[in-house]
């Protein structure tokens, strides 16, 4: 990636006590949620804004009332240094979007047993419409956080295609076997 302007960062810096290791947890969760990379233990970065700002702000007091240390910085990379940030987002953004394709697939491979048994039942449909429900919600959370989107991102809105209209199918054959005609409408 060349870029004539470098980007500029927002760096958090925390340490919190050994123990409790559930502020450490809690932290980590936090951080990852909303899309933060970790540089190195206790070095995390996110691309400037407002939002991240805040985040990052809060935390660090929040680490502090825990009796650690922090410190938010705004910073710039050099030699090459933008490349190896966006290349962790990437990484981090890639297993994520690895383990959602899984979990499409075995939504996909779930609708293709149940339709070869034939079990075109309004409870099957439920649990099929849940499980695609919590696949949209994950996905939109995934694309929130990923600050350098890539081929990646298209591919898991295919796949989540994919078990839409595998969803809509069976809802049609469960409509169809309970002579319903068609269902009024497809899951969001």
């Amino acid at each position: 990636m060349s870029k004539s302007v470098p980007f500029h960062w927002l760096m958090l810096l925390a340490q919190l006590p050994a123990s409790p290791s559930s502020a450490r947890v809690s932290l980590w969760r936090r951080l990852r949620a909303a899309g933060a990379t970790g540089l190195f233990t206790g070095a995390w970065v996110m691309p400037v804004s407002p939002e991240h700002q805040a985040l990052f702000e809060q935390l660090a007091e929040t680490v502090r009332d825990q009796g650690g240390q922090a410190a938010v910085f705004i910073s710039q990379a050099i030699e090459g240094g933008d490349d190896a940030v966006v290349a962790q987002f990437a990484a981090d953004r890639a297993r994520e979007y690895g383990e959602f394709a899984e979990r499409c697939d075995g939504l996909l491979a779930e609708i293709a047993k149940e339709r070869s048994r034939e079990k075109f039942t309004f409870a099957e449909l439920e649990e099929i419409e849940a499980d695609l429900e919590k696949l949209t919600a994950w996905l939109a959370k995934i694309e929130a956080r990923d600050f350098f989107p890539d081929v990646k991102r298209q591919a898991a809105r295919d796949k989540l295609g994919l078990c839409r209209s595998a969803q809509q199918a069976f809802a049609e054959d469960v409509y169809a076997r309970e002579g319903l005609g068609e269902p009024d409408a497809e899951i969001p």
